[in-house]
Parts: structure tokens; C-alpha cells; sequence
């Protein structure tokens, strides 16, 4: 807006003193016009620079004075700018001034070239200034941009830590206001989590000690159909139990890995003979990987297990270097879980079963350094692709 004022208070001084300048030059051209039209009429001499059809009259005055018409024109006149007054004479001639135009030529000139650099020299100060200012403000909205990613990727400690919100004597601005809201949400955030963390881990700790002993009390049941299914609920609830505890564990970010070498394919392999299933296992490309056994074994694991529990046969687990592959030809994921990602205790479609397997699967691989995806493949089935870091290949 500043380099815009500037360019057009240019433009409308250029245009005021030119239009006052060539307005007095005309007026004066005509009012010797004048003098020379009575001159001529009373047979007197004519004063120097008036004359009948005088050589260099532009030729649209010539066609004007020839209408009858008086008027101006400024045009160049042997090298010099000159103002040209015509008007009709006797005979079908014409009658013209010239009035030299060069010292207010100049002086346009000259006002022109101080106009430009006047507003260059504003243009460049509004922009040094401009960008400085800009620079200031853009700088902390990235960086306040940058700790709400970072917040979003799951780093609650990240903070903007604003200066200017730490001290009431300085002046707050919008950012500023927009720092101490992210600060203030992401501690809120945060908090609510950290209850939400501890309140899994007292309630699955708590329930350790009572289900020991409902474990123990269902062994010393009589053999029968009652007794089956108490023990199948006591166990159901054991798992549920450990899950919770494990989960507890993982929100933690303090779960390390024990890394070894090992061979993908045949872990792969170990891992759908213990699941008990039918699942194919096709290895397209064998890969040495150095990661931590127990959890991997679990992540593969939760995946065979949930392609079982919920899709439909056949199961195939593909093994390509440092990417494996499980995919089912059910009905795929839900929406909700290719988008966002699996969440804790929540099922659709009628699916049974405590919705922790995948939330497991996820934490683990993030402990292993890998990445866990879903999708849905194209011919149907759901698809869960984990990848391996590739320096640990």
C-alpha cells in the first residue's frame, strides 16, 4: 500500500504541473496569436516567430486553422519543443505562433526525474522496513507452526515459549496471543493424557491381583461346560489385562528395544506356526534385519491374528526385503482406521473382540523404529504393510 501511495502521488503531481505548465504555455502562444491576428488584419509587421503558413506547422493545425478553427499543439521545431498557435487567414492560409516550449520541457523533465527518485528512494526505505518487520513476525509464526507439528507427531513437551508471553510490561501482539493459546493447549492436552496413561496402567495393575485369584479359583472347578466358559472369560480378561499393561508401557516412550540380527522369512514363518492359523507365507525377497525379536514377533503377530479375527481367508503374509505385507480378502479396514489409524477399545461392523491388537501392533513398530500403514487393497481385503528401517536391512 506504501509503494502504491507512493507511485500514484507521483503520478498525480506529474500530471497536475504538467497540465499547469503546458496551460500557461498555451495560454501565452494564444494570447500572441492574438496580437499577430490584429497585426496582420491592420497590414502592420508581424512580430518575430508569427507567420503566414510558416515551414515546420504541424499539419493537424494547418487542417484546423483551414476548418476555421483556432487551437494548440506542442511539437518539435528545428531540435527544440515548441508550442504551436494556429488559426485561420485570409485566402484559405494560416495564420501561426511559435512560442518556445524547451524551458518548460525542462522543467517537466526535470520534475519527473525527482518524482522517480524521490519514490524509488520511499519505495525502497517502505520495503527495507516492510520486510524487516514481515521477517520478525513470519520467523515466529514458523516457529510456532513448526512446534504445533511437532505436537501433532505426538510431542506434547514441544513448546513455543514466546517471550513476549512471559512478560506483561511487553507489548502483545497476535502472535503472541496465538503462541499462548498453542502453549496452553498442548499443556492441557498433555495433562489429560498423562491421566488418561496413568488411569489404564492403576486399573490394569489393580486387576492383576483379583484376576491371580480368580485364575486360581477357576483351575479348582469341576470339569464341565460352566467350567469351560468361566475359564475362557477369566482368560479373556487376563489378556485384556496384559494388553492394557502394555499399552500403559508403550504411552510411556520409554520402552527400548533389544536389537539382534535375524531372518525375516524365518521369523516371518515361526510367527504364523505359533498363531495356529492357516496363513500363507510368500517370500518374494529374504532380508537379515537388526531388530528386537519379542516385539516384532508380536507386531506380525497382531496382524495374522486380526486378519483371522476379522477378515476372511485366505490370509497371506508377504515377505520383500526389509516390507511385510499382511493382507486379508475381507471386507477391509474401516475408513476411520485407514485414515486416522487404529483406536483403543473401538470395533465396527459387529466385530468382536477389545480393539487393542492394531493399537499394540502400532506402538511396537514405533518402538522398532518401523512404520505400520493401512489400507484397503483394490481387489478387497484389508492390507497392513510394516516396514523396516533401512540401515537396519
Amino acid at each position: 500500500m506504501c509503494c502504491a501511495l507512493a507511485a500514484l502521488l507521483g503520478v498525480l503531481v506529474h500530471v497536475q504541473v504538467t497540465d499547469q505548465t503546458v496551460g500557461q504555455a498555451r495560454d501565452l502562444a494564444l494570447s500572441r496569436l492574438a496580437d499577430a491576428t490584429a497585426a496582420y488584419e491592420a497590414g502592420d509587421t508581424l512580430l518575430p516567430g508569427a507567420g503566414v503558413d510558416p515551414e515546420g506547422l504541424p499539419e493537424r493545425l494547418r487542417k484546423l486553422a483551414a476548418a476555421g478553427k483556432r487551437g494548440t499543439m506542442v511539437a518539435d521545431h528545428r531540435g527544440q519543443p515548441t508550442m504551436w498557435a494556429a488559426g485561420p487567414a485570409d485566402g484559405g492560409r494560416t495564420l501561426a505562433v511559435a512560442v518556445d516550449y524547451g524551458q518548460q520541457a525542462r522543467t517537466i523533465e526535470g520534475l519527473d526525474s525527482a518524482i522517480l527518485w524521490s519514490s524509488g528512494l520511499a519505495i525502497g526505505a517502505t520495503l527495507l522496513v516492510g520486510a524487516f518487520a514481515v521477517t520478525r513476525v513470519t520467523r515466529r509464526l514458523h516457529a510456532t507452526a513448526l512446534v504445533a507439528r511437532r505436537i501433532t507427531a505426538g510431542d506434547l513437551d514441544a513448546r513455543v515459549d514466546d517471550p513476549r508471553t512471559k512478560d506483561a510490561s511487553r507489548p502483545q501482539d497476535e502472535v503472541a496471543a496465538v503462541a499462548a493459546a498453542l502453549d496452553s493447549m498442548a499443556a492441557s492436552l498433555q495433562g489429560k493424557l498423562l491421566a488418561e496413561q496413568r488411569f489404564t496402567a492403576d486399573v490394569a495393575h489393580e486387576l492383576r491381583t483379583p484376576l491371580t485369584g480368580l485364575h486360581a479359583a477357576a483351575e479348582l472347578l469341576p470339569p464341565g461346560r460352566p467350567t469351560e466358559l468361566v475359564r475362557d472369560r477369566v482368560a479373556a480378561l487376563r489378556t485384556l489385562t496384559e494388553d492394557l499393561l502394555e499399552i500403559s508401557r508403550l504411552d510411556t516412550g520409554r520402552e527400548r528395544g533389544e536389537l539382534d540380527t535375524e531372518d525375516l522369512g524365518a521369523l516371518a514363518e515361526r510367527v504364523v506356526r505359533a498363531s495356529g492359523t492357516d496363513t500363507e507365507v510368500r517370500l518374494a525377497r529374504d532380508a537379515r534385519v537388526e531388530t528386537d525379536r519379542r516385539r516384532l514377533e508380536r507386531v506380525l503377530g497382531n496382524l495374522v491374528s486380526n486378519a483371522h479375527r476379522h477378515g476372511r481367508a485366505p490370509v497371506v503374509l508377504t515377505v520383500d526385503g526389509p516390507r511385510v505385507t499382511v493382507r486379508d480378502h475381507g471386507d477391509g479396514f474401516p475408513e476411520y482406521l485407514v485414515a486416522h489409524g487404529p483406536q483403543r477399545f473401538r470395533t465396527e461392523g459387529g466385530a468382536k473382540g477389545h480393539g487393542l491388537g492394531l493399537t499394540i501392533a502400532v506402538g511396537q513398530a514405533e518402538v522398532l523404529g518401523a512404520r505400520l500403514a493401512f489400507a484397503n487393497a483394490a481387489g478387497g481385503g484389508a492390507v497392513a504393510t510394516l516396514v523396516l528401517p533401512e540401515e537396519a536391512v
